[in-house]
């Protein structure tokens, strides 16, 4: 197996589309999902803890990108088939804190706050904000 696709974490849209978006951060700085959540299914598989809105930007660091390096492998953005894992950074001096599952050339699943789990265009706008890209090649059990 190579591609997050062949787990079953995704094909097609993995199931997601349309499903209600995570749960909002609680006010006064409590423990919630914000944006960056990749759909419920795939954070609890990856056992993502909850997290404040601010966790990237709080320690400076690439915590998703690092995260994931321990269970997948990185891959150049510019291979990055369907079933790969995504991740984005909304301005150039922040970290990578979305994340995407790609499920064709020019598509991914992603969710954000307070919409619905989606399917939609990888487009340019998508792609300049593109700074890592992960697969399970190499990384079976």
């Amino acid at each position: 197996m190579s591609r997050v696709a062949d787990r079953g974490l995704a094909g097609g849209d993995g199931g997601w589309v349309a499903t209600p978006p995570p749960a909002p951060p609680h006010k006064g700085g409590g423990v919630g999902r914000q944006d960056a959540a990749p759909p419920e299914k795939l954070r609890d598989a990856l056992a993502i803890p909850p997290y404040t809105p601010d966790w990237a930007e709080a320690n400076g660091c690439e915590t998703l990108a690092e995260g994931l390096r321990q269970y997948l492998v990185e891959i150049d953005v510019g291979e990055a088939a369907a079933g790969d894992i995504v991740l984005f950074r909304w301005r150039a001096h922040l970290p990578a804190k979305h994340a995407g599952i790609l499920t064709a050339p020019d598509r991914m699943v992603h969710a954000q706050e307070r919409a619905a789990v989606s399917e939609v265009a990888l487009s340019e706008w998508w792609r300049r904000r593109m700074a890592y890209a992960f697969a399970y090649s190499g990384k079976d059990a």
